[in-house]
Protein backbone atom coordinates (compact mmCIF):
# COMPACT_ATOMS: atom_id res chain seq x y z
CA UNK A 1 0.00 0.00 0.00
CA UNK A 2 2.83 2.32 -0.97
CA UNK A 3 2.13 6.00 -0.44
CA UNK A 4 -0.94 5.63 1.79
CA UNK A 5 -0.92 8.18 4.61
CA UNK A 6 -1.64 6.78 8.07
CA UNK A 7 -2.14 8.75 11.28
CA UNK A 8 -1.33 6.65 14.37
CA UNK A 9 -2.70 8.03 17.65
CA UNK A 10 -1.31 5.90 20.48
CA UNK A 11 0.20 7.09 23.78
CA UNK A 12 2.04 3.86 24.65
CA UNK A 13 5.56 4.66 23.32
CA UNK A 14 6.59 1.01 22.92
CA UNK A 15 3.42 0.04 21.05
CA UNK A 16 3.52 3.20 18.95
CA UNK A 17 7.13 2.56 17.94
CA UNK A 18 6.37 -1.07 17.07
CA UNK A 19 3.33 -0.20 14.96
CA UNK A 20 5.11 2.66 13.23
CA UNK A 21 7.93 0.29 12.27
CA UNK A 22 5.57 -2.40 11.01
CA UNK A 23 3.47 -0.03 8.93
CA UNK A 24 6.47 1.76 7.45
CA UNK A 25 7.83 -1.62 6.37
CA UNK A 26 4.55 -2.15 4.53
CA UNK A 27 5.02 1.12 2.63
CA UNK A 28 2.75 3.42 4.64
CA UNK A 29 3.72 7.01 5.37
CA UNK A 30 3.12 7.18 9.13
CA UNK A 31 2.63 10.20 11.39
CA UNK A 32 2.42 9.51 15.12
CA UNK A 33 1.15 11.25 18.22
CA UNK A 34 -0.06 10.21 21.66
CA UNK A 35 -2.12 13.34 22.21
CA UNK A 36 -5.73 13.81 21.10
CA UNK A 37 -5.44 17.55 20.56
CA UNK A 38 -2.34 17.13 18.41
CA UNK A 39 -4.09 14.37 16.48
CA UNK A 40 -6.83 16.80 15.46
CA UNK A 41 -4.22 19.33 14.34
CA UNK A 42 -2.26 16.74 12.33
CA UNK A 43 -5.44 15.48 10.66
CA UNK A 44 -6.41 19.00 9.64
CA UNK A 45 -2.92 19.88 8.39
CA UNK A 46 -2.67 16.84 6.15
CA UNK A 47 -5.77 14.66 5.84
CA UNK A 48 -4.66 11.02 6.21
CA UNK A 49 -6.00 8.07 4.25
CA UNK A 50 -6.67 6.15 7.48
CA UNK A 51 -6.49 6.78 11.23
CA UNK A 52 -5.60 4.29 13.96
CA UNK A 53 -6.96 5.83 17.14
CA UNK A 54 -6.48 4.71 20.74
CA UNK A 55 -9.41 5.42 23.07
CA UNK A 56 -7.37 6.32 26.17
CA UNK A 57 -4.88 9.02 25.16
CA UNK A 58 -3.53 12.30 26.50
CA UNK A 59 -5.57 15.47 26.01
CA UNK A 60 -8.86 15.03 24.16
CA UNK A 61 -10.05 11.43 24.45
CA UNK A 62 -10.02 9.11 21.46
CA UNK A 63 -13.80 8.87 21.39
CA UNK A 64 -14.10 12.67 21.26
CA UNK A 65 -11.38 12.88 18.60
CA UNK A 66 -13.40 10.39 16.54
CA UNK A 67 -16.56 12.45 17.01
CA UNK A 68 -14.86 15.68 15.92
CA UNK A 69 -13.23 14.06 12.89
CA UNK A 70 -16.64 12.84 11.75
CA UNK A 71 -18.12 16.33 12.13
CA UNK A 72 -15.42 17.90 9.95
CA UNK A 73 -16.27 17.63 6.24
CA UNK A 74 -12.56 17.27 5.39
CA UNK A 75 -12.11 14.17 7.57
CA UNK A 76 -15.66 12.78 7.65
CA UNK A 77 -14.75 10.16 5.03
CA UNK A 78 -11.47 9.00 6.60
CA UNK A 79 -11.68 5.41 7.94
CA UNK A 80 -10.96 5.12 11.67
CA UNK A 81 -9.87 1.95 13.47
CA UNK A 82 -10.11 2.32 17.25
CA UNK A 83 -7.77 0.60 19.69
CA UNK A 84 -8.77 0.17 23.30
CA UNK A 85 -8.41 -1.94 26.40
CA UNK A 86 -12.18 -1.61 26.93
CA UNK A 87 -13.79 -4.97 26.21
CA UNK A 88 -17.38 -4.27 27.26
CA UNK A 89 -19.93 -4.57 24.46
CA UNK A 90 -21.38 -1.15 25.34
CA UNK A 91 -17.97 0.43 24.79
CA UNK A 92 -17.57 -1.26 21.41
CA UNK A 93 -21.02 -0.13 20.38
CA UNK A 94 -20.30 3.41 21.57
CA UNK A 95 -17.10 3.53 19.52
CA UNK A 96 -18.83 2.33 16.37
CA UNK A 97 -21.80 4.64 16.85
CA UNK A 98 -19.43 7.58 17.24
CA UNK A 99 -18.05 6.85 13.79
CA UNK A 100 -15.29 4.26 14.07
CA UNK A 101 -15.17 1.83 11.14
CA UNK A 102 -13.53 -0.97 13.09
CA UNK A 103 -12.59 -1.77 16.68
CA UNK A 104 -9.68 -3.77 18.09
CA UNK A 105 -9.26 -4.55 21.80
CA UNK A 106 -5.90 -4.76 23.54
CA UNK A 107 -3.85 -6.85 23.65
CA UNK A 108 -3.96 -7.52 19.92
CA UNK A 109 -1.70 -8.93 17.25
CA UNK A 110 0.04 -6.29 15.10
CA UNK A 111 -0.40 -8.74 12.24
CA UNK A 112 -4.19 -8.64 12.70
CA UNK A 113 -4.17 -4.84 12.76
CA UNK A 114 -2.08 -4.78 9.56
CA UNK A 115 -4.60 -7.12 7.92
CA UNK A 116 -7.57 -4.99 8.97
CA UNK A 117 -5.92 -1.80 7.73
CA UNK A 118 -5.02 -3.47 4.43
CA UNK A 119 -8.64 -4.62 4.00
CA UNK A 120 -9.96 -1.09 4.56
CA UNK A 121 -7.40 0.39 2.18
CA UNK A 122 -8.28 -2.09 -0.56
CA UNK A 123 -11.87 -0.94 -0.24
CA UNK A 124 -11.24 2.80 -0.36
CA UNK A 125 -8.18 2.98 -2.61
CA UNK A 126 -10.12 3.40 -5.90
CA UNK A 127 -11.84 6.49 -4.51
CA UNK A 128 -8.56 7.96 -3.30
CA UNK A 129 -6.93 7.45 -6.70
CA UNK A 130 -9.86 8.87 -8.63
CA UNK A 131 -10.55 5.45 -10.11
CA UNK A 132 -13.92 3.90 -10.81
CA UNK A 133 -15.74 2.74 -7.67
CA UNK A 134 -17.91 -0.39 -7.84
CA UNK A 135 -20.36 -1.59 -5.22
CA UNK A 136 -22.49 -4.50 -6.36
CA UNK A 137 -24.02 -3.57 -9.71
CA UNK A 138 -23.37 0.16 -9.22
CA UNK A 139 -20.40 1.76 -10.95
CA UNK A 140 -19.30 5.36 -10.35
CA UNK A 141 -16.59 7.17 -12.32
CA UNK A 142 -15.48 10.17 -10.17
CA UNK A 143 -13.41 11.67 -12.97
CA UNK A 144 -16.14 11.65 -15.64
CA UNK A 145 -18.91 12.15 -13.04
CA UNK A 146 -20.85 9.23 -14.52
CA UNK A 147 -22.86 6.54 -12.79
CA UNK A 148 -24.03 3.22 -14.22
CA UNK A 149 -26.14 0.38 -12.92
CA UNK A 150 -26.17 -2.91 -14.77
CA UNK A 151 -24.46 -1.12 -17.63
CA UNK A 152 -27.18 1.50 -17.91
CA UNK A 153 -26.27 5.19 -17.52
CA UNK A 154 -28.08 6.92 -14.65
CA UNK A 155 -29.06 10.56 -14.44
CA UNK A 156 -28.38 11.98 -10.97
CA UNK A 157 -28.63 15.52 -9.69
CA UNK A 158 -25.45 16.97 -8.14
CA UNK A 159 -26.58 16.37 -4.57
CA UNK A 160 -27.69 12.81 -5.29
CA UNK A 161 -24.36 12.18 -7.00
CA UNK A 162 -22.40 13.39 -3.96
CA UNK A 163 -24.64 11.35 -1.68
CA UNK A 164 -24.14 8.18 -3.72
CA UNK A 165 -20.36 8.71 -3.88
CA UNK A 166 -20.27 9.22 -0.12
CA UNK A 167 -22.11 5.92 0.38
CA UNK A 168 -20.01 4.02 -2.16
CA UNK A 169 -16.77 5.06 -0.48
CA UNK A 170 -17.92 3.21 2.67
CA UNK A 171 -20.18 0.34 1.53
CA UNK A 172 -22.13 -1.37 4.28
CA UNK A 173 -21.48 1.33 6.84
CA UNK A 174 -24.51 2.86 8.54
CA UNK A 175 -24.55 6.66 8.51
CA UNK A 176 -26.86 8.74 10.67
CA UNK A 177 -28.69 11.66 9.08
CA UNK A 178 -26.32 14.01 10.88
CA UNK A 179 -23.27 12.24 9.49
CA UNK A 180 -24.70 12.36 5.98
CA UNK A 181 -25.50 16.03 6.40
CA UNK A 182 -21.95 16.80 7.53
CA UNK A 183 -20.30 14.59 4.92
CA UNK A 184 -22.34 15.61 1.88
CA UNK A 185 -23.52 19.15 2.62
CA UNK A 186 -20.73 20.22 5.03
CA UNK A 187 -20.63 21.08 8.71
CA UNK A 188 -21.53 24.73 8.08
CA UNK A 189 -24.79 23.83 6.41
CA UNK A 190 -28.07 24.99 7.95
CA UNK A 191 -30.09 22.36 6.09
CA UNK A 192 -32.57 20.42 8.23
CA UNK A 193 -32.07 16.72 8.91
CA UNK A 194 -35.31 15.83 7.14
CA UNK A 195 -33.79 17.15 3.91
CA UNK A 196 -31.53 14.08 3.98
CA UNK A 197 -34.61 11.85 3.73
CA UNK A 198 -35.83 13.80 0.69
CA UNK A 199 -32.55 13.28 -1.14
CA UNK A 200 -32.41 9.62 -0.12
CA UNK A 201 -35.82 9.16 -1.80
CA UNK A 202 -34.59 10.98 -4.91
CA UNK A 203 -31.44 8.87 -4.99
CA UNK A 204 -33.42 5.66 -4.64
CA UNK A 205 -35.61 6.69 -7.56
CA UNK A 206 -32.62 7.67 -9.71
CA UNK A 207 -30.80 4.36 -9.25
CA UNK A 208 -33.85 2.15 -9.74
CA UNK A 209 -33.31 -0.14 -12.73
CA UNK A 210 -35.91 -2.71 -13.78
CA UNK A 211 -36.55 -5.12 -10.93
CA UNK A 212 -33.15 -4.60 -9.30
CA UNK A 213 -33.12 -4.69 -5.52
CA UNK A 214 -32.89 -1.38 -3.66
CA UNK A 215 -29.25 -1.13 -2.44
CA UNK A 216 -30.01 1.58 0.13
CA UNK A 217 -30.88 0.03 3.48
CA UNK A 218 -32.84 2.01 6.06
CA UNK A 219 -31.70 1.18 9.59
CA UNK A 220 -34.41 2.08 12.05
CA UNK A 221 -33.38 4.76 14.56
CA UNK A 222 -29.86 4.78 13.10
CA UNK A 223 -29.78 5.98 9.50
CA UNK A 224 -28.92 4.56 6.08
CA UNK A 225 -26.37 2.27 4.47
CA UNK A 226 -25.53 1.26 0.91
CA UNK A 227 -25.26 -2.50 0.36
CA UNK A 228 -23.87 -4.46 -2.58
CA UNK A 229 -26.77 -6.16 -4.38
Amino acid sequence: MSGAKLLLVEDDPALSELLEYRFQNEGYAVRCTGDGDEALVLASEEVPDLIILDWMIEGTSGIEVCRRLRRDKDTAHVPIIMLTAREAEDDRVRGLETGADDYLTKPFSPRELLARVAAVMRRIRPALAGETIEVGDLRLDPVAHKVQRRGRALQLGPTEYRLLKFFMESPGRVFSRGQLLDGVWGTGSDIELRTVDVHIRRLRKAITVDAAKDPIRTVRSAGYALEAV
